[in-house]
């Protein structure tokens, strides 16, 4: 709602009109204890909306009553777009929405939004997820790097980078990032042993990154190095380099205009050859193709969005 609100700012008039509709007009308690009051109950929406964002809560959503169900079914698919928030997906399951589509929800429910909608393609590793106008996203964060997708393809990269700006959060993570971050995985790692060598993959991406180098800066035989880093970080140290560099090349991708030679250089990688190459085993696209996600996708007025 705040990615939506901010928006209104910039050009001084309301693009977007943003309100919560439940089952029963009474006030929700949300998991943090928040309580929030909705506008109306569904029945007494005039129409469909422009866009239809189903909110999830703590764990898996109790199946609404047929009325509710009845109503998301013949609603999302009427809005120019429809989706969901975390384990709103799972309500959307339940309304056959779901069916023959390429979806994301929380990863720690990802497997089990799979069993209980077989035909449904999820993909447990993505931020959000755009199939048509099937919108779809992990947890709570990852909902405002959808409304900054969708402020972008609303109104522009000039007005998406001003709400970013204004809510202190990165400019539009694409969907296709994975819910772990790399630096996560460094930050939860034992100081004492791996933590150094995670922050020196990090800080030197086009270090000299072997196992027998970084087994020399953690002090311990490369065999040993290798079996305790697999076993506390989760992946192997190469496959934690490859991240580790793909992150550092994204980065450069998305904020400068180096050159994809210089980039690949910089961040490890040793030539454009290697690089495109890992890129398209990890994200489906070649560097040139995910630096132009970022490009800016125009600016234009439109009338208020419900």
């Amino acid at each position: 709602m705040d990615v939506f609100a901010e928006a209104n700012t910039p050009a001084g008039q309301r693009f977007y009109d943003v309100r919560i509709i439940a089952e029963e007009t009474r006030p929700i308690c949300c998991g943090s204890g928040m309580r929030l009051l909705p506008d109306s109950d569904y029945k007494a929406l005039p129409g469909a909306p422009d866009t239809l964002l189903v909110a999830g809560s703590v764990g898996i959503p109790d199946i609404p009553n047929t009325g509710v169900l009845e109503w998301l079914a013949r609603t999302g698919p009427r809005a120019r777009r429809f989706g969901s928030v975390c384990t709103g997906a799972f309500l959307l399951g339940d309304a056959g929405l779901l069916d023959g589509r390429r979806v994301t929800t929380h990863w720690q429910y990802a497997a089990l939004l799979a069993e209980r909608f077989p035909e449904a393609i999820v993909d447990s590793d993505r931020l959000f997820v755009r199939d048509d106008v099937l919108i779809t996203s992990a947890g709570s964060s990852a909902a405002i790097d959808l409304g900054l997708s969708l402020v972008e393809e609303d109104l522009g990269r000039a007005v998406s980078l001003y709400v970013a700006r204004r809510l202190v959060v990165y400019l539009k993570r694409p969907g296709d990032q994975s819910q772990f971050s790399i630096h996560l995985l460094a930050q939860g790692a034992d100081r004492t042993r791996l933590y150094d060598v995670q922050q020196h993959i990090l800080n030197h991406p086009a270090a000299d990154l072997s196992v027998s180098a970084l087994a020399s800066v953690a002090a311990m035989s490369a065999r040993n190095f290798t079996r305790v880093f697999t076993k506390e970080v989760g992946i192997s140290p190469s496959e934690y380099v490859n991240l580790a560099r793909i992150d550092v090349a994204r980065s450069l991708l998305e904020g400068t205009s180096l050159s994809i030679g210089t980039i690949a250089a910089k961040s490890g990688f040793g030539s454009v050859r290697a690089m495109r190459r890992a890129f398209l085993a990890r994200l489906g696209a070649t560097p040139a193709e995910y630096r132009e996600r970022f490009e800016s996708s125009g600016d234009g007025a439109r009338p208020p969005l419900s």
